[in-house]
């Protein structure tokens, strides 16, 4: 399949998945309120304060908004939020419009996101268990390289490519039995149906034959980087961080996770004309 029946139907999919976020909207429009910023500690000591330079913020694959609006917390004037799922953006609408949030909203799969935003972003900010839904990265790349302003950066967090490869009900490192992860540099596409608790939490939706098909890649942090850099930005930076955003290995103690990396940071830029 190509990419675009492959996001459709990752589209249908996530607005199955969407009730935990619909269920959470009153929970975070009180965080929000309250001046919350959901964010883990590398992504403090990347992004900082953003009152001094962003104006204007985009978060490319935004789920319900959440992540988007914490931006106005750190300082950002205005946000943009971008998510495939109709659903999704339901539930950040709604968000923003309690908070009465500087915050505009599109219903687009990234790689088609509208070109009226092309130039405006001081930020493109991304992550948390977004690059593995995209089955181009190259096109992804080039689609912040566009929105981005001359100066502006990239800022992207997400779970560590390695993490591909380890058996998530393990208590200890070890590779997974299924045949479809476990290979770190394997870019076959993976094929699922319904959503665990791993995912969704109390919210697990089980599989179920009329359920949409969802689909992840495995990219590498190569990949990755080329991808950025090939589109024309600079990478400035890179970390590796033991730090999690979600729970991948409920049953591994903590000192053994923190071992190897759980997630990674880049912050590229894209030059100013000479």
């Amino acid at each position: 399949m190509d990419t675009t029946t492959l996001h459709e139907q990752n589209r249908v999919a996530w607005n199955e998945a969407a009730n935990q976020y619909a269920r959470e909207i009153e929970a975070d429009v009180a965080f929000l309120r309250a001046g919350g910023k959901n964010f883990c500690p590398p992504e403090f000591e990347y992004l900082r304060d953003l009152n001094a330079w962003c104006d204007c913020a985009i978060h490319l694959q935004c789920a319900g908004g959440k992540d988007t609006l914490s931006l106005l917390n750190l300082g950002a004037k205005r946000v943009v939020g971008v998510d495939i799922s109709d659903r999704m953006i339901e539930v950040a609408r709604a968000k923003s419009a309690q908070l009465a949030a500087p915050a505009q909203w599109y219903r687009a799969d990234v790689l088609e996101t509208p070109d009226a935003l092309n130039g405006v972003a001081d930020l493109v900010y991304t992550g948390r268990g977004a690059i593995g839904w995209l089955m181009d990265l190259e096109a992804w790349a080039r689609v912040v390289a566009r929105l981005l302003k001359p100066g502006g950066k990239l800022y992207l967090f997400d779970g560590h490519p390695i993490g591909w490869v380890w058996d998530l009900a393990a208590s200890e490192y070890r590779f997974d039995p299924d045949p479809r992860y476990g290979n770190y540099f394997d870019e076959k596409v993976a094929t699922a149906q319904g959503w665990s608790e791993s995912y969704i939490a109390a919210d697990a939706v089980p599989v179920t034959a009329e359920q949409a098909k969802k689909h992840e890649r495995q990219w590498t942090l190569s990949a990755i980087v080329n991808a950025v850099i090939a589109a024309g930005l600079r990478v400035e930076r890179i970390g590796e961080h033991p730090d999690a955003f979600w729970t991948q290995y409920p049953h591994m103690p903590d000192d053994v996770r923190r071992r190897l990396p759980n997630t990674f940071s880049l912050l590229a830029t894209k030059s100013k004309p000479l």
